[in-house]
């Protein structure tokens, strides 16, 4: 199988965050539930993998970093925390569902919320943002990089409004964590909220947010917690005002293990890597006829994404004759884009995508271009 899912989850993960997820089921108690060796090493890992998301991101504070099971949940956590009925918020027409529900939902109890406007490339204009601002307005949310055209918004060009404006920033960074540089301080982000499923290379049931110091969000749940149990209210200090019940400390384990590959490794080079194969792809697939890509390929900064049609196929049927017949795995579908894909003109079928990550090879690569070459040719 050539996987080029990576957009989804990154697979195959390092051999070291195997290793390091089976060890720790093997280990661990329970972090914050005991004071004997076991428990106690399990939160060791649990705060050594804090401080390691912390450096990635520039939080000044580890325990600021708070645990989810994944990007979903921390982006629930952040727009439902910090959002009340009165505010208004600004996002994105670029946005995956887990930004859009939750704020879906809000504007049921009295969030306004206006979303800037992506054109039939999906492009958006940062210079909107200033036409959408209210009075009232709370906070921008929106991703680092669309999952389904891997163009990038300039982070720091919505840092600097927001901090202009007196505004929250909410970054989903689900397709940027751990290859693009993210720096809190820097790029004037107040939560990055991430998967470690996907660039991090760590396992699934991992992510959280990383919050700046000052920031008050709300518990969306509340429970167990190990400190303060005759408290009738969820602690106020974080982490744990966001962390009730038992962490995932073996996925953990292992997130801890990839932030340490990918330390070694280099993020840029792991970058670099990508991105040089997703161009690859492009330029080999881009001039195929009856080929549709979307996104901006003007830039070599990018997401290693690349999203396509081939004339009027069913992009499900494309799929499986890929995995079919070649072996190769991608992503049909709307990608939970709604928004995106009516922007682009897909709504009806969706798209095929294809993502790479630091495992894939340019053989892979070619293979991929190759077959996608012979169904133009012979169709599906």
């Amino acid at each position: 199988m050539i996987y080029l899912d990576n957009a989804a989850t990154t697979c195959p993960k390092p051999p070291e965050v195997v290793s390091a997820v089976a060890a720790a089921m093997a280990t661990f108690g329970n972090s914050g539930r005991g004071a004997h060796a076991k428990a106690l090493t399990a939160a060791r890992t649990i705060y050594e993998t804090r401080v390691a998301v912390a450096k990635l991101f520039g939080c000044p504070r580890p325990d600021h970093v708070a645990f989810t099971p994944n990007s979903t949940m921390a982006l629930n956590i952040a727009i439902s925390g910090l959002l009340r009925p009165g505010d208004h918020v600004i996002s994105t027409d670029l946005e995956h569902n887990s930004v859009l529900r939750p704020l879906y939902r809000l504007q049921a109890e009295g969030v306004a919320a206006d979303m800037l406007p992506a054109d039939h490339r999906g492009q958006i204009d940062l210079g909107d943002l200033e036409r959408l601002l209210r009075p009232e307005t709370r906070a921008v949310v929106c991703t680092h990089a669309s999952n389904v055209t891997g163009d990038l918004v300039d982070i720091r060009r919505v840092g600097s409004f927001c901090r202009a404006h007196g505004l929250l920033f909410v970054l989903d960074a689900s397709q940027t964590a751990g290859t693009f540089p993210i720096q809190m301080e820097q790029d004037q982000v107040d939560v990055v909220c991430f998967t470690g499923h996907k660039s991090l290379l760590g396992p699934q049931g991992t992510g959280g947010l990383c919050i700046r110091e000052g920031i008050e969000i709300r518990p969306l749940a509340v429970g167990g917690t190990g400190v303060q149990s005759f408290s009738e209210r969820q602690p106020a200090a974080y982490p744990t005002r966001l962390e009730a019940g038992t962490l995932n400390s073996h996925g953990l384990a292992g997130l801890h293990a990839a932030l340490a590959f990918l330390d070694r490794v280099g993020t840029q080079t792991i970058r670099a890597h990508e991105t040089a194969l997703a161009r690859r792809f492009y330029e080999a697939v881009r001039q195929l006829p009856g080929v549709t890509i979307y996104g901006d390929f003007s830039t070599e900064v990018r997401a290693p994404i690349v999203t396509l049609n081939i004339r009027e196929e069913d992009p499900a049927v494309v799929a499986d004759a890929l995995s079919e017949r070649f072996g190769i795995a991608v992503r049909p579908g709307a990608h939970c884009a709604p928004r995106l894909h009516r922007c682009l003109g897909t709504q009806e079928r969706g798209a095929v995508r294809f993502s790479w990550s630091w495992a894939n090879t340019e053989m892979e690569t070619d293979a991929a271009a190759e077959a996608v070459r012979i169904l133009t040719e012979e169709g599906c």
